[in-house]
């Protein structure tokens, strides 16, 4: 079994909203009860599907903060600390590291289009910033700038550069550097979590994790003892639900309507430019869920 300062099974927690549009700290400490309660060893802060573009600084700290303070030493904190700035990622790093976050995860710097060696000098910058380990979020879907492989391969002599969220999609890619690294890896695209376990992978930092921890952690366990079979079953299992959290519109505001509907937060706000899910939309949802609840 591999050992990880992140955890194995982690979901990229949504942030909690009041109508209005507030952080709903109550819906954070029910959501991180819910996450911990449905086999989760960490999570992941301010990610993507935490809505971090549209946090205050402020808010991200405390949301920070509030899941430490809640979680305690039952799973470990990782704090997205990204940014297309590299002194306000450096300034991220040191206070999430001040409010108790275990680790941190940084995706590619975005909009600017730097150079590989910029990237390389972005990361090692944060890096050098705390003691936490650091997971590498290589998204270019999003962020319009890869990590390469020989970028990564580099970045992995740094010793607190340990794990990369893989959701680039390219399983070959991916292979070379598994091969070539101890870089712990972790899948950050559902539909591929299988097949990233199935190569080496370490584990999974998921979105549709929200609601079906208990079924990727049993994946995880499944593919650590060779038994291809029931990961493969459990796999499928998920298609529905994968399909209504990930292929309809957007990650945070499904998987927030997937959270109200199992009566874990009270409201499915997210901020603009995001906006609710469409009645079709939850119509899929919800027969989605239902399938999982059928089994």
């Amino acid at each position: 079994m591999t050992s990880s300062p992140f955890g194995r099974v982690l979901t990229a927690m949504v942030t909690p909203m009041s109508p209005d549009g507030e952080v709903d700290s109550a819906g954070v400490d029910s959501l991180v009860d819910h996450l911990l309660a449905t086999g989760h060893d960490g999570i992941v802060v301010n990610g993507t599907t935490g809505e971090s573009a549209t946090l205050t600084e402020d808010e991200s700290i405390e949301m920070v903060r509030r899941v430490k303070e809640r979680v305690g030493d039952r799973a470990a904190v990782v704090a997205g600390v990204g940014s297309n700035d590299t002194r306000h990622a450096v300034h991220m790093a040191g206070r999430a590291a001040r409010v108790g976050a275990d680790a941190l995860l940084l995706v590619s710097p975005y909009y600017n289009k730097p150079t590989q060696p910029g990237v390389v000098a972005h990361c090692r910058a944060v890096a050098d910033t705390t003691e936490l380990p650091l997971m590498l979020y290589d998204i270019p879907g999003r962020t319009g700038i890869p990590f390469t492989t020989s970028t990564l391969l580099t970045l992995a002599e740094h010793p607190r550069i340990v794990a990369v969220k893989d959701a680039k999609g390219d399983l070959w890619a991916s292979t070379h550097v598994m091969a070539a690294t101890d870089l712990l890896w972790f899948s950050g695209e559902d539909a591929l979590n299988l097949p990233l376990l199935a190569q080496g992978a370490t584990g999974v930092v998921s979105v549709v994790g929200h609601v079906a921890g208990r079924e990727y952690a049993a994946m995880v366990a499944a593919v650590d003892r060779g038994d291809l079979v029931e990961a493969r079953r459990i796999h499928a299992s998920l298609i529905p639900v994968v399909d209504a959290i990930m292929s309809t519109s957007q990650g945070a505001i499904m998987a927030k309507a997937a959270l109200v509907e199992l009566g874990v937060i009270g409201s499915a706000t997210v901020r603009l430019p995001l906006v609710e899910s469409p009645p079709e939309h939850l119509e899929l949802l919800r027969a989605a869920l239902a399938t999982r609840s059928a089994r």
